[in-house]
Formats: C-alpha cells, sequence, structure tokens
C-alpha cells in the first residue's frame, strides 16, 4: 500500500488502447503500453507491451540479433507507472505529465525479442501529490527479464 491508504480500491481493467492514451501524452513511436491487463488504483498495474520485429530500434539493436534496448524496458515500466499515477490520482484528461526523477537498481536479466509479449508489474512504493515511487518488473514468458526501482514527479506541461 502507498503512504497511508488502508484498503485498496476495486481493480479496473482491461484499459484499451485509447484509455491508455487518454492518460499518456506519448504516441508511436514512444508509446510503448499497449495494454493495461489490470489496474489497482493506489496499488499496481499490470500492462503489456507487445515486441514486434518492426520497431525502429531493432534496426540497429542489433544486426542478426534483435534485442529490445534496456533502456526502453525501463521506459515501458515508467509508460505503465504512469498510467498508474494519472488513473490513481483522477489526472486522465488533465494534460499532467509524469517526469523520471531517479532509476535505481535496474537489472536486466534476460534479452527481450521480437515477437514476445512484454508484461509490465509496477507498484507504488510511496505516493504523494506530486511525486511517487514505483517498483517494476518486466516479465517474458513467466520469467523475470528485468527489474527497476525508480521516482516520478507529476507536473504541468510546459506552457
Amino acid at each position: 500500500m502507498a503512504d497511508g491508504e488502508t484498503t485498496p480500491r476495486a481493480a479496473i481493467g482491461p484499459l484499451d488502447i485509447e484509455r491508455v492514451m487518454a492518460a499518456l501524452p506519448h504516441r508511436y513511436p514512444m508509446l510503448l503500453v499497449d495494454r493495461v491487463e489490470t489496474l489497482i488504483p493506489d496499488v499496481s498495474i499490470r500492462a503489456v507491451k507487445a515486441v514486434t520485429i518492426n520497431e525502429g530500434f531493432f534496426e540497429g539493436h542489433f544486426p542478426g540479433r534483435p534485442i529490445m534496448p534496456g533502456v526502453l524496458i525501463v521506459e515501458a515500466l515508467a509508460q505503465a507507472a504512469g498510467v498508474l499515477a494519472v488513473e490513481s490520482l483522477g489526472l486522465a484528461g488533465t494534460g499532467k505529465l509524469v517526469y523520471f526523477m531517479a532509476i535505481e537498481e535496474a537489472k536486466f536479466r534476460a534479452p527481450v525479442e521480437p515477437g514476445c509479449l512484454l508484461y509490465l508489474e509496477v507498484s507504488f512504493v510511496q505516493k504523494r501529490s506530486k511525486v511517487c515511487k514505483f517498483a517494476g518488473r518486466a516479465i517474458v514468458d513467466g520469467k523475470l527479464a528485468a527489474e527497476a526501482s525508480f521516482t516520478a514527479m507529476i507536473a504541468d506541461p510546459p506552457s
């Protein structure tokens, strides 16, 4: 549970791409969350990124052995966290942005290859009105591919 929470609110989901895009400002090619399977406001989210060979980064990372860059796996976790924060705080459609402040303890356990479903599991560690801490795990075929802890700030868009 996040700070001060005692009872989780009812889970919502699945959320389609339209609802994801209502929560995040990202668009192709930087939108890395395709669907949300479950979201428990103030607690956690389980989202999915379908990893396909037509993604631009595979052309150069790496020719003959395409793998999703680790920084993009962490970005996908952060975007899932952004959906969790925006939905939990009732900010969808307000234009508020969620910015990275820190990434800690990032570990990469297995390569993420084209053709897989990357499951993004993110939980609140701490939630305040403008700064939130999260723990995230990226899973492929039931196995841990990457994990990280990170902090984000909720802010108004630049004027």
